[in-house]
């Protein structure tokens, strides 16, 4: 309930302050587990991300987030979930495998930090995918949150990275490699229109 109506306030909130405008949502299954990679420029992401979207999407939240009062309440009733710094603990990685087993979507970005465009994919994303057969769509986030100018979110198509199922750590290196050049493109080809 608060989800739903958190997410209809989002989608106000952007369409106004953004003009945030969405593409491709045609892309997301209608069921079964999702792992949605999107590139990270700031901390109205996840949001932006989720909001224009009729499922739920769920989130890792950096651990301290979840120790300020209103915030530790909130929180876990639109998805969230704790993560500490410095590495995922192993009650996030078993608590995001549980929802994607569930068939829910799990919102990562996989440049780890807003700092990283263009840097090294962290592997969390395509190793989620990978043990639990989850689909992963890409996302581009385009626009640069300035009040009033244009944004849009653009869902793309899955992006197949079954062939690094049992190829070890080195696959899961290039699974990710995969996934962030998918997303990379989608961002250079939407901006530069």
């Amino acid at each position: 309930m608060l989800y739903r109506f958190l997410r209809g306030v989002f989608r106000l909130m952007f369409s106004v302050m953004f003009r945030l405008k969405a593409e491709g949502r045609e892309n997301i299954p209608k069921e079964g587990a999702v792992v949605l990679c999107a590139n990270h420029t700031s901390n109205w992401d996840p949001p932006v991300l989720g909001s224009l979207l009729e499922r739920k999407v769920h989130y890792m939240a950096k651990a301290e987030l979840f120790e300020l009062p209103v915030l530790k309440q909130v929180l876990p009733r639109i998805g969230a979930f704790p993560v500490k710094r410095g590495g995922v603990s192993k009650d996030s990685i078993r608590l995001s495998l549980q929802l994607l087993k569930n068939g829910e979507i799990i919102g990562v970005f996989p440049e780890g930090t807003r700092s990283n465009a263009g840097g090294m994919g962290k592997k969390g994303a395509a190793s989620l995918a990978l043990k639990s057969g989850a689909t992963v769509i890409p996302a581009a986030i385009i626009g640069n949150y300035s009040l009033f100018r244009p944004m849009k979110v653009v869902y793309g198509p899955a992006v197949d990275i079954s062939e690094f199922a049992d190829a070890g750590s080195e696959g899961l290196e290039q699974a990710t490699d995969k996934i962030m050049t998918v997303i990379r493109e989608m961002v250079r080809r939407h901006e530069s229109k």
